[in-house]
């Protein structure tokens, strides 16, 4: 690699934390320096030296289309064009709401903020007041965006860095916080039996994936709404990932468990900065104006993101073939990936669900946050940055999942799983 990539990485660096906008990018994890990217196209990232890399990052879940989609670019020049804020109601936003009240399941009514962070916090805080109760249950492990109530035992970008729970958080909000085992009713049953008058929400992503790619055991998103009910709880699905990923309406639709609220973000914006939060009616209409829950935003709606997300989900919605294809990807992904480790005598375990995934180096079974964390961190980066001197990009941090898009063709996926041979072949020890 190029010294342009240290130059920027150290350019970028004396003017904010560690080079990057969102830690997970610094490459602390896996080690080395990130690559700069200039352009995207279809499934592929071009980097500043004009290397072509095959990416399965694809901003982070957002990318389902593939990147720069010309009917989604053409969405945002279009709506460009006529202004790019307002701040004032538009016919996009409203016709975005319908599209998301249409296709996910438990949504009656929605509002549309800014990020994932932003949805997840109004949500929480709506649960609170629809409660009357403070208290909240989280997934040891689980990431739910850096909102303070979230930044305990977190997942993701926070375990890369080994910084599970942040400074600046104060006692008495994480003191709110309880935190479960995914996959493990009986971890939140015990929460219930001991506080149950104080629990507002439980709050989980249906299938996490800032632990790795992990899909839940059968039976355990049902036990959560049941135990949800027994207790006058709510839940609450973080779908800012799985939305319109794993199925067209969502985890929910694939795993047929209806939450009281969902969290949005990533694809309903095709690309652009955006996310939302919704649910049953009666809990929707305490947000103000309608009621006494504050939440506002001066860029919510933004006419470009409504523009992008429109024609995202009206892509997917007039293609049902499309999960299909993403799962089918990940079957192939799985299967070859699996088939090589047996092979090499590494043991890989691949879990997906829809189009996200991940391989663990593992011998034992990946369920929840513990078993991930005791995965092979060595065997995975040394995968990593075998994988990226092959120009295959890959998330750099064994908690992330994958992500594939209707633009990674069989080519794409063969070439993957050769790349893969290659580095299995000569080994992964040091």
């Amino acid at each position: 690699m190029s010294s342009i990539h240290d130059e920027l990485l150290a350019r970028s660096m004396a003017v904010m934390p560690g080079g990057v906008n969102s830690p997970v990018r610094a490459f602390k994890s896996v080690g080395g320096t990130p690559r700069f990217i200039r352009a995207a196209r279809g499934a592929t990232l071009e980097d500043v030296d004009g290397r072509v890399l095959l990416d399965y990052i694809g901003s982070w879940g957002v990318a389902i289309l593939g990147h720069s989609h010309p009917s989604v670019t053409k969405a945002i020049s279009e709506a460009a064009l006529l202004g790019t804020s307002f701040g004032t109601p538009t016919e996009g936003e409203a016709e975005l709401a319908e599209m998301i009240v249409r296709l996910v399941p438990s949504i009656e009514v929605v509002r549309l903020v800014n990020s994932g962070t932003e949805a997840t916090m109004s949500a929480m805080r709506l649960a609170r007041a629809a409660t009357g109760r403070a208290g909240i249950i989280k997934f040891r492990g689980a990431y739910h965006g850096h909102g303070d109530m979230f930044l305990v035992e977190a997942g993701s970008g926070a375990a890369t860095l080994g910084v599970p729970s942040s400074p600046g958080v104060p006692e008495s909000t994480a003191s709110h916080t309880l935190v479960a085992n995914f996959n493990d009713l009986d971890s939140v049953a015990s929460h219930f039996e001991a506080q149950g008058d104080q629990i507002a929400a439980v709050i989980t992503e249906p299938v996490c994936g800032n632990m790795g790619c992990i899909p839940p055991e059968p039976g355990f998103l049902e036990g959560l709404r049941t135990i949800c009910d027994d207790y006058g709880a709510l839940l609450v699905f973080d779908e800012v990932m799985t939305g319109f990923r794993v199925a067209l309406g969502g985890a929910q639709e694939r795993y047929n468990v209806r939450p009281d609220l969902t969290t949005l973000g990533k694809v309903i914006g095709g690309g652009l900065p955006v996310g939302a939060y919704g649910g049953r009616e009666d809990l929707m209409r305490m947000i103000a104006p309608d009621g006494q829950v504050y939440q506002a935003g001066t860029l919510s709606g933004n006419p470009l993101a409504v523009a992008a997300g429109r024609t995202t989900l009206g892509i997917l919605e007039s293609n049902p073939d499309i999960f299909s294809e993403l799962e089918g990807t990940g079957r192939t992904l799985g299967l070859g990936l699996e088939a090589l480790g047996r092979e090499y005598g590494v043991p890989i375990r691949w879990q997906s669900s829809g189009g996200m995934g991940c391989p663990f180096f593992s011998e034992t079974p990946v369920t929840d946050w513990q078993s991930s964390a005791a995965t092979d961190s060595q065997a995975f980066n040394r995968f990593f940055h075998g994988m990226l001197q092959r120009d295959i990009h890959l998330p750099p941090s064994r908690f992330e999942a994958w992500f594939w898009s209707t633009a990674h063709s069989t080519t794409d996926i063969d070439r993957t799983l050769t790349s893969a041979k290659d580095i299995l072949a000569g080994g992964l020890d040091a």
